[in-house]
């Protein structure tokens, strides 16, 4: 029996039925080997379908896991320019897609699954899910800079950034580090807010997202998140029919400096 695609690929877990749009519509599919299109009607039994080039699974395993994203890695599953992606960091068997993004020099946090419900609901504006950054900027801010990036700033181009908790970490060396915390996520933000008020972004770390905490995970490295954090990150998230399991149990957390 015929099943509308979007539809087949919410059944798998991998995103909700309006974000299964997207990812049709985004070129991410294909069915029997042919790029997919949005409405059409597969046959799970009989179709091969693929998602970014790996074969749709029905019945998915939810899986959830921690990566320390380093500069210079995508955080996407298909490459440009041969650069890594953060499936080369995760074990092939571990078919998971990044929750948000971090660019591509950014580092730190970032939250893999294929919890399709959750993933949407963490990354949707209207949840303002909390997000922390430590940044290192090429020069001291002054205290006017700061206040200004805090209350929320309009650009040139008249992109509207909201307020944002910012403040300057204690100087141990003589590099200059600012703690923000964002409840809003737009494209370069932090980068673009440091420009506009003649500062620069020299390195960027996400150090939490939703209440998960990098710790000292070393860079490149990855966990699954405990049965105790999964449970925090779905709280209130859309009610899901039957019960799946999480992948593996947690593991310990490797030591290293983000």
């Amino acid at each position: 029996m015929g099943v509308r695609l979007q539809k087949v690929l919410a059944q798998a877990g991998i995103a909700s039925r309006r974000a299964s749009e997207e990812i049709v519509r985004a070129g991410r599919v294909r069915v029997n080997g042919k790029p997919a299109v949005l409405g059409m009607v597969v046959d799970p039994a009989t179709d091969q379908i693929e998602l970014d080039g790996l074969p749709l699974v029905g019945a998915q395993t939810l899986g959830y896991v921690m990566l320390n994203k380093p500069p210079g890695v995508l955080s996407s599953l298909q490459s440009q320019g041969g650069r890594r992606t953060v499936r080369d960091l995760l074990p092939h068997e571990l078919r998971l897609y990044p929750v948000g993004r971090l660019d591509l020099h950014s580092e730190g946090l970032l939250l893999m699954s294929n919890d399709g419900a959750l993933a949407e609901r963490l990354t949707h504006p209207r949840y303002e899910h909390e997000k922390v950054y430590q940044v290192l900027l090429d020069h001291r801010p002054t205290a006017a800079q700061l206040e200004t990036w805090g209350r929320g700033l309009r650009l040139a181009d008249g992109t509207r950034f909201g307020p944002a908790q910012v403040r300057l970490r204690p100087q141990a060396t003589d590099e200059h580090w600012i703690e923000v915390v964002l409840r809003e996520g737009q494209k370069r933000q932090i980068r673009r807010s440091a420009e506009a008020l003649g500062l620069r972004v020299r390195r960027l770390v996400r150090t939490g997202f939703a209440g998960l905490e990098l710790g000292r995970l070393a860079s490149g490295e990855w966990r699954e998140l405990t049965e105790a954090e999964v449970r925090r990150l779905r709280r209130g998230a859309p009610p899901r029919t039957g019960e799946r399991k999480t992948i593996g149990r947690p593991k310990v957390e490797k030591v290293g400096n983000p």
